[in-house]
């Protein structure tokens, strides 16, 4: 699945910050290994080199990356976002200044090698399922201060995304019914809540047994309902009663082994951590030419 550039454009300001602080972490006072050997006037050119076979994601960040630097350097794409790429494939190629090459260089591998795995990842899920109607979402469990990149990359891989944070969507969960009483006060608290904000959040709702369900889908604005950890019986008699007056999305304790048993239950989505907090990094190199 190839997306669109309007992924950054939509959050432009949240990559332009990552850039920023990026360049800040790494550079610092100044790439003094390149400083010290490399003049400043030399011009050279380089390709980013595929090591090992996977979905290529963040090419169009790496060109943000390297423009946001040095305006000045000519970023060719070769491939693009969402594209097999197999050992010895050539994604892109950069000319320009070799100092600024030189000092953008391991943060845009860092960047790619960390996307095109967590692409690699969900498109290989998302292949299991896709002979059924279940979404693959991710979920919060991302890299700080990467979350937006890492959830380019689900997308990318052809997942979709969860809520951004805390700020997008409500999800209800049990130490919020914990810490409430029950089920009915946490709903009827963040009712008022919503009316109060006149806010159209969408309000995600996990529910740990049959009583919680039954008491979250009495509740018009809940969005869906949240089945967590819960086996393929439970999910099976979870949607029975459900009876499709919500959607349902299951997730914990799913890999690779279970995803499609799980999918073919019928629930409409399911949510994985694993998306962004266990994929390998796809092995790739930026190499003089």
């Amino acid at each position: 699945m190839i997306m669109p550039n309007s992924y950054y454009t939509q959050f432009q300001s949240q990559f332009e910050h990552f850039i920023d602080e990026a360049l800040k972490e790494d550079i610092g006072t100044g790439d003094h290994s390149s400083l010290s050997c490399i003049d400043k006037e030399d011009k050279s050119s380089a390709v980013l080199l595929v090591k090992e076979a996977g979905i290529i994601a963040g090419i169009h960040l790496a060109k943000e990356i390297f423009n946001r630097y040095d305006p000045s350097l000519i970023f060719k794409p070769i491939k693009k976002d969402g594209e097999s790429v197999k050992s010895g494939d050539h994604v892109f190629t950069v000319h320009g200044s070799t100092q600024a090459i030189l000092a953008t260089e391991r943060i845009v591998l860092n960047t790619l090698q960390r996307m095109s795995g967590i692409a690699s990842m969900t498109h290989e899920l998302k292949k299991l399922i896709q002979h059924t109607s279940c979404q693959l979402l991710d979920t919060r469990k991302t890299t700080p201060n990467f979350r937006y990149a890492e959830k380019w990359a689900v997308k990318i891989g052809g997942g979709n995304n969860h809520r951004m944070g805390l700020f997008d969507a409500l999800m209800i969960k049990d130490n919020h019914v914990d810490f409430c009483g029950s089920m009915t006060k946490a709903l009827q608290k963040t009712e008022l809540y919503l009316e109060q904000q006149n806010s159209p959040l969408e309000v995600v709702v996990e529910c740990r047994n049959k009583d919680e369900i039954e008491q979250a889908i009495a509740f018009p604005f809940v969005s869906r309902i949240l089945l967590d950890n819960h086996n393929l019986e439970e999910i099976n008699r979870a949607l029975k009663q459900i009876d499709s007056k919500k959607p349902t999305e299951a997730s914990g304790n799913i890999t690779k082994k279970n995803i499609v048993a799980i999918a073919e239950t019928g629930v409409n989505f399911i949510s994985m951590g694993a998306l962004t907090y266990d994929s390998k990094s796809i092995d790739l190199s930026l190499k003089a030419i």
